[in-house]
């Protein structure tokens, strides 16, 4: 078994009652209103959740204490994605409460993903009183426990004045160094408790400092990389985002001329009409962003961890490359991929000090000339940009939908995706130009996220307008199966006025499944049919009930059936949302202007789309990048690996 970290070791309960001197000053309240008190003082102002029995006091605080804005959300899961949408949206720390037991667990999914994608949160859950743990009382969970490998630290609290210390605590840990969820566990006993509150609190934290400025030799050493490459490229992941560092990657880009490929959580971190931006690398990247990394000389990895999804076969990623990588978490560097130059520390710190490094270098010793090397990624973009194919039976092509969204949209739009085929196209096919731009679940890949995480960034929206700025819009893509496992959060969309519009991609089918299914399983489509779509007559599956007429929900179309379950217009409409449907193009555009018109409640379009689109380009799980098929049986990159392995 792993050892804990030294952070995790240190424990927030004490050892015993009288372990711990009673300050004799402060303002005498219960450890509920301290919660509340402490989110106050430290700058929240918008907090998502849904109350339930072990959590009651801090709510029944929050009906008069509070000054944040309160969310409440239809099911605990949709507060975590919310939170992390507003995290993602604002670079701040995203906020939720929720109650113990079930409440509690249907967070978990939430708080792996914010794990995964490195977002900034505290979760705190209710928990029963201190002497009834253990005993499997009534909604009891071991939430510490079951969280353990997947948060950046958790606290049990047992003792009221340890509240507001905690939570200092724990938004210190969630934003600093690699950001990440941080879980507090609120006993009843806690929270019914007498304290003495005072402010600001003495943060106890042994072991934790996080390294952010790089040590000058290495920042030597990279700059010196940079001097002898002819074949450059900037592999920029999501850490760049997190540290707000789109100034410095673009002026290292422009300063180097190196070409920027980025994962799919880094995506606006350099505009798309820069010329040194390829777009997204990887399974489904672009052939000269998988090309430049696959045959340059030199990798500079920034803010990245090497994901299989952006690897292919490790062994052959950018075989011939020396690697500089560049991460506040020395856990990362070298864990996938060894490094010529290893870089522990803040990303836009660090990119300020090698940026100042390389131009002392060029100063003295000129850059290196690499148009030849521009040369060949340019003939990648012009031979093989992104395209797609029209479909066959007349209806709408998901790509065109997606790429006229982009069109229509403000430059300021938060574009927001579920989980699947519409993900990949939607960071294909918008024009992503600023940072905190783009949200979607990258290393979970969780479906039900995209309406979540778009409220909670329509609610920063909506803070950005309170304190003077423009409300941007907010728009989701999503499909007709990753919308219907968090739908229930349209009514939060409407009673919060978060006027979210959503573009559901609605082929009826569960569509990256269905593509995998078609391309390695022989075409045997195993339980990926929705139904709630349109269906022809060949799809044997669809469900017949003996005796029933036409209903509602069902109108026949000649040939074929379409199956309204559910009718996602009606869905919409009961919950008091802007419901629409588009066919054809024509009916698309109109759609999709008049969303744009609409700001005071949510919209949702259902786009029929044909449902065999698939997502190009695309490399094959665990071959090497080098194999990428553009379209099936055009592999642009082969017959430069074959010509080099003979």
């Amino acid at each position: 078994m792993a050892l804990p970290t030294p952070l995790q070791a240190f424990s927030a309960v004490p050892k015993s009652p009288t372990s711990q001197s009673q300050p004799t000053q402060g303002e005498p309240m219960t450890g509920a209103q301290a919660l509340v008190r402490t989110l106050d003082d430290l700058g929240i102002t918008d907090v998502f959740g849904l109350p339930g029995g072990a959590i009651l006091p801090v709510y029944d605080a929050l009906y008069e204490e509070a000054k944040f804005r309160f969310v409440l959300v239809r099911h605990e899961q949709a507060a975590g994605h919310m939170a992390e949408g507003y995290a993602i949206a604002t670079g701040k720390v995203g906020v939720c409460i929720v109650t113990s037991g079930p409440g509690a667990t249907n967070m978990i999914t939430a708080i792996a993903d914010a794990n995964m994608d490195s977002v900034p949160m505290i979760v705190i859950t209710g928990q029963v009183g201190v002497n009834a743990i253990g005993t499997d009382a009534f909604q009891e969970a071991d939430i510490v426990g079951a969280t353990y490998p997947m948060v950046k630290h958790s606290y049990l609290v047992t003792q009221a004045q340890d509240i507001p210390r905690v939570l200092a605590e724990a938004h210190y840990i969630a934003t600093t160094g690699r950001p990440g969820p941080v879980l507090v566990d609120l006993t009843k006993t806690a929270q019914t408790g007498m304290m003495q509150y005072s402010w600001p609190q003495r943060l106890i934290l042994p072991g934790y400092n996080p390294t952010t400025q790089a040590h000058g030799r290495v920042i030597e050493q990279a700059a010196k990389l940079f001097s002898t490459s002819y074949r450059p490229v900037l592999y920029v992941g999501g850490g760049a985002i997190r540290s707000k560092a789109s100034a410095q990657v673009q002026a290292l880009a422009k300063l180097t001329n190196a070409p920027v490929a980025t994962t799919l959580t880094a995506r606006g971190i350099i505009p798309e009409r820069d010329e040194h931006c390829l777009g997204m690398l990887g399974m489904h990247g672009t052939i000269a962003a998988t090309g430049a990394v696959q045959q340059c000389d030199l990798l500079v990895a920034i803010g990245a961890r090497f994901d299989d999804r952006v690897t292919g076969s490790l062994p052959d990623f950018a075989p011939s490359a020396r690697v500089i990588h560049i991460d506040i978490d020395p856990a990362e560097i070298g864990k996938n991929r060894a490094a010529d130059v290893p870089i522990v520390g803040d990303v836009a710190t660090v990119l300020d000090a090698l940026i100042e490094q390389i131009q002392r270098d060029q100063q003295t010793n000129g850059a290196p000339d690499i148009d030849a090397w521009w040369q060949q990624i340019r003939a990648w973009k012009q031979d093989y940009p992104t395209t797609y194919e029209e479909s066959p039976d007349g209806s709408l092509a998901p790509q065109w939908v997606v790429r006229e969204l982009s069109n229509r949209a403000a430059d300021d739009t938060i574009w927001v995706a579920g989980v699947g085929q519409h993900q990949m196209w939607a960071s294909q096919f918008i024009d992503f130009n600023r940072p905190n731009s783009w949200l979607s679940s990258a290393g979970a890949g969780t479906m039900g996220y995209g309406l979540p995480a778009a409220i909670g960034a329509a609610v920063s929206a909506q803070r950005d307008k309170m304190d003077g700025e423009r409300e941007h819009p907010v728009w989701l893509i999503d499909g007709d199966g990753s919308f219907q496992m968090t739908s229930e959060e349209l009514a939060t969309a409407f009673f919060e006025r978060t006027p979210v519009k959503i573009a559901l991609l609605n082929n009826s089918v569960f569509g990256m499944v269905r593509q995998w299914q078609t391309l390695f399983y022989d075409k045997h489509y195993s339980h990926t049919n929705l139904f709630d779509g349109e269906v022809g007559k060949a799809d044997a599956q669809a469900p017949t009930f003996a005796g029933a007429g036409q209903s509602d929900h069902t109108q026949a179309t000649g040939s074929q059936e379409i199956i309204d379950v559910p009718d996602f217009v009606k869905l919409a409409e009961a919950y008091g949302c802007v419901g629409m449907r588009a066919f054809t193009k024509e009916e698309a555009i109109a759609c999709i202007n008049r969303a744009n018109e609409i700001n005071d409640r949510p919209v949702l379009i259902d786009f029929r789309v044909w449902k065999d689109a698939m997502v190009w380009p695309m490399v094959a799980a665990g071959q090497s990048n080098s194999t990428v098929n553009y379209r099936p049986g055009i592999q642009p990159l082969k017959a430069h690996s074959e010509h080099k392995e003979g």
